[in-house]
């Protein structure tokens, strides 16, 4: 259940979606595409980007996420969660170039989006509490949910092109 960036990228990024499940970023997939959770996120993303230009100018070390887990064992069973890909393609730095997103899948039948697209989007992890252990290890689902009912499965490496 690893998942690999790579291709045009300055670092290749080995991932364990496993781990995702006490992460803070992660979001519940059966909320986040619903219009007031949209309207949340633009000003997050707007606070991050603002955040991620003070922190280039200043030259500063990396950010810590400060993970905190708080979450019943109930809600983590019964929910399905994403995390962006945003923080994952960020760390493995595309080089200027880089335009695509190729997502590799299983089945053969592989996906290709706009960088800035993927970078917007999510990747789900978990249905119901369980991994995405048929179909996985992930999906991604852009980021307005237009594909959240049919989102691109089986996705075993990200190629960044």
């Amino acid at each position: 259940m690893i998942l690999l960036i790579k291709g045009n990228v300055q670092h290749t990024i080995t991932i364990d979606p496993g781990v995702w499940i006490f992460d803070d970023r992660k979001v519940d997939l059966d909320t986040y595409f619903s219009q007031d959770q949209l309207n949340h996120q633009n000003q997050e993303l707007n606070d991050l980007g603002k955040a991620w230009d003070n922190h280039r100018q200043e030259g500063t070390k990396s950010f810590s996420n400060g993970n905190d887990v708080k979450m019943s064992r109930k809600e983590i069973k019964e929910s399905s969660y994403g995390i962006p890909l945003y923080p994952f393609l960020r760390n493995a730095t595309p080089n200027e170039q880089a335009s695509h997103i190729l997502f590799k899948c299983k089945e053969g039948e592989d996906h290709k989006i706009v960088l800035e697209e993927a970078q917007e989007g999510i990747l789900g992890f978990s249905h119901k509490g369980s991994p995405l252990v048929e179909d996985g290890p992930v999906h991604f689902y852009y980021r307005d949910g237009s594909n959240k009912d049919n989102p691109i499965t089986s996705i075993e490496q990200i190629i960044v092109e």
